[in-house]
């Protein structure tokens, strides 16, 4: 890879990469927190409207589900993996809880990825059990048990949690989660994962990757991906909905192997990601978050 002209190693290109999701992930945290949020409240009143044989409107919850969902379908999950403000506490969460485990010279716990591989299946469990107390009407008597509501209100400055206890506990086990494992919300708990995970992803500019000039017993995507997942391989372009688009498979494959699909991209990652982020900036500008 070249950036003004001057070549960079595999290790810059990484420090590179990591540097400019950090970044990307502060623009978003610090500018438009309330995407995640605004998104699933689409869902909810889409399927509470729908219970109350209301009409469907297109309000602004509506127009920033659709928004995220379109460009899901074409970017893959490029928000959940840069831009959503749980995903990145929780990134930043388990980076310090791994310098600390370094410092202290420990293991940092992880789960085992058999255990793992059956958790993700909570998020659409959560999923399916807020659909249908919203369709039934029931949502609200959930008040207070909600941590992406008490996420909201920390983050507003709003500290008056009184009614949220339920909620605020849920949301400290969560940060704990996300301390011993990485992307715990977003791969277990999450009913916007899973929303995501089931859209049908195009192939054009997703990571792919050509298991033919992968090295023997290498697994490395594998092994570093925070979702648990293996890039698509070019040959079936079967598309794994888990995958979180953040890139690491990228910079730690050793035969530079991995690459988006789309000609011209191959090499230049570093450009398509900010292009993807001001793209995705720009479309939550327009919809007005």
């Amino acid at each position: 890879m070249k950036i003004l002209g001057k070549s960079l190693n595999r290790k810059q290109e990484k420090q590179l990469q990591n540097g400019i999701r950090i970044c990307i992930q502060i623009l978003f945290f610090i500018l438009m927190p309330s995407v995640f949020t605004s998104a699933f409240s689409g869902v909810k009143y889409i399927f509470t409207a729908i219970g109350l044989h209301n009409i469907v409107e297109l309000n602004a919850f509506v127009k920033v589900l659709i928004g995220i969902l379109l460009y899901t379908i074409v970017f893959g999950r490029f928000f959940c993996g840069y831009a959503c403000a749980f995903g990145s506490i929780g990134d930043w969460l388990r980076r310090i809880y791994k310098a600390i485990c370094d410092k202290l010279k420990k293991k940092p716990i992880a789960i085992a990825p058999r255990v793992g591989a059956v958790l993700r299946y909570l998020k659409y469990l959560i999923l399916i059990a807020i659909v249908c107390s919203c369709f039934g009407g029931v949502y609200k008597a959930t008040t207070g048990y909600s941590p992406w509501d008490v996420f909201s209100m920390l983050r507003s400055g709003n500290l008056k949690l009184s009614g949220y206890i339920p909620g605020t506990v849920i949301l400290g086990l969560i940060l704990i989660g996300m301390c011993l494992e990485d992307r715990f919300f977003c791969r277990f708990l999450c009913p916007m994962g899973a929303v995501f995970s089931i859209l049908p992803i195009l192939p054009l500019f997703t990571i792919t990757k050509n298991s033919d000039n992968c090295l023997n017993g290498c697994n490395g995507c594998h092994r570093n991906c925070i979702a648990g997942v293996q890039p698509a391989d070019r040959s079936n372009y079967k598309i794994e909905g888990e995958c979180l688009q953040c890139g690491q498979c990228v910079g730690n494959c050793p035969k530079k192997n991995i690459h988006t699909s789309v000609r011209g991209i191959k090499g230049n990652e570093f450009w398509f990601v900010l292009l993807r982020a001001l793209l995705l900036f720009l479309l939550m500008t327009v919809l007005g978050i």
